[in-house]
């Protein structure tokens, strides 16, 4: 089954960033406007010198705090900046081949949204009403209906006709100013029949764009099917990447590499092994064994992104509370000259080179040649060609080979 729009995004390597935190601006402090996205164009070119062919920007429209919590989602958040800025960061994307992957919060929207202050003045039969999911069962005392108990996240309204509409006008709105595609936040939380309506109408006027859902679990391909996206974020090769290497239990991993050989029948899953919602992998794992992780990402089918900062071995622990997810979303220097290179930066470009040099890579198919707790020989296979990965956390150390037997890669910690 073939669902891709564009097939070229099967190739493509992201470099994920959370733009609020990476411009170091305030997010439960007063806000203080300034042109904070623009510190992202002195960062594309090392980027590029990493390998990766994409950019995958978190939320950038205008919000209470987070991102996440929209007000306006069809302005730039001033703290990052203006439409100019964002104008020139789509042309430095455009001048260096790089995608450009933007992050809609299609769920739910903030409470300080204006249009939810005048649904509840303007009542249930408003055209602003018809936005959200509000129990209107007490007329003096309607209750907005929230996302995961968040009393900050208003609820749309999946069902009607206004919220689908709405979402398709943003999801046009930006990709007409250069915008490749699209990153849904929560997708699982959204009825799928939703999502098809609303990308059916937006690939009307952009047939090549791309969308990637939020799915943490569940049963990938039928989500894949009913929504239409293109792919979904592999949360489970994820978890059994660093919890198999951390409880030395390499059978957790065999067994979810083949469930990822079964979603690669139906589509090209988005794998990772850091993002701004988890725990650092350095701090998951431990630095030794980052180079482990990595490898599998960049050996296994899928269409990899790297979070900034862990192709420097950033650390950092997500914590369930307030500021929780600060420690993972940190502050970049305005330049590169600022933050040095490092032999795992070193790695990351090796690697990357690897895969990018084998394209067959995106859709291989993995199958187990050795296995034990701590050690794992695995194959990945696709277009009459593959290549052999050793495992072992003894040591630690990696050892990739071609079809030859040559040795292409090898670490040892």
């Amino acid at each position: 089954m073939d669902v891709t729009t564009d097939r070229s995004f099967e190739q493509v390597i992201w470099w994920q960033v959370y733009p609020l935190g990476f411009g170091g601006a305030p997010i439960r402090q007063a806000h203080t406007p300034g042109h904070r996205l623009r510190r992202l164009l002195g960062w594309l070119d090392e980027v590029v010198e990493l390998g990766c062919t994409g950019l995958l920007l978190g939320p950038i429209c205008a919000s209470a705090t987070h991102g996440y919590d929209s007000v306006d989602l069809r302005r730039i958040d001033p703290r990052l900046g203006t439409e100019h800025d964002f104008d020139d960061l789509v042309a430095g994307c455009r001048s260096r081949g790089l995608r450009l992957l933007l992050d809609g919060v299609f769920s739910h929207v903030g409470r300080d949204h204006p249009l939810v202050a005048q649904a509840l003045a303007e009542g249930p039969d408003s055209a602003a009403a018809a936005l959200f999911d509000i129990d209107w069962s007490d007329p003096a005392d309607p209750h907005p209906r929230v996302f995961e108990g968040h009393d900050t996240l208003v609820r749309l309204n999946h069902s009607g006709d206004a919220a689908a509409d709405w979402v398709t006008d943003v999801l046009i709105h930006w990709l007409d100013r250069g915008a490749d595609g699209w990153r849904l936040d929560a997708a699982y939380s959204v009825p799928p029949p939703f999502w098809a309506r609303v990308l059916a109408a937006t690939r009307e006027k952009h047939p090549d764009a791309w969308f990637l859902g939020e799915v943490i679990h569940g049963d990938y391909p039928d989500f894949v099917t009913r929504s239409t996206v293109d792919s979904v974020t592999q949360y489970e090769l994820w978890k059994a990447i660093w919890s198999s290497l951390k409880d030395g239990n390499f059978f957790e991993l065999d067994w979810t590499l083949q469930r990822h050989n079964d979603f690669l029948d139906h589509f090209r899953p988005n794998t990772f092994i850091g993002n701004h919602d988890v725990t650092r992998i350095a701090s998951q794992v431990g630095p030794t064994l980052v180079p482990v992780a990595l490898t599998i990402l960049l050996t296994v089918g899928g269409i990899p992104s790297i979070y900034y900062g862990d192709e420097r071995g950033f650390t950092g622990v997500k914590q369930d509370r307030l500021g929780g997810d600060d420690a993972v979303r940190p502050e970049y220097p305005d330049s590169p000259a600022d933050l040095p290179r490092n032999d795992l930066w070193r790695m990351h470009a090796g690697l990357i080179d690897v895969r990018r040099s084998r394209p067959w890579l995106a859709g291989a198919s993995t199958e187990s040649l050795e296995l034990t707790n701590t050690r794992y020989r695995y194959r990945a296979s696709g277009d009459g060609e593959h290549l052999d990965v050793e495992l072992d956390l003894d040591r630690p150390s990696v050892l990739i080979r071609d079809a030859g037997g040559g040795t292409i890669w090898e670490h040892a910690g």
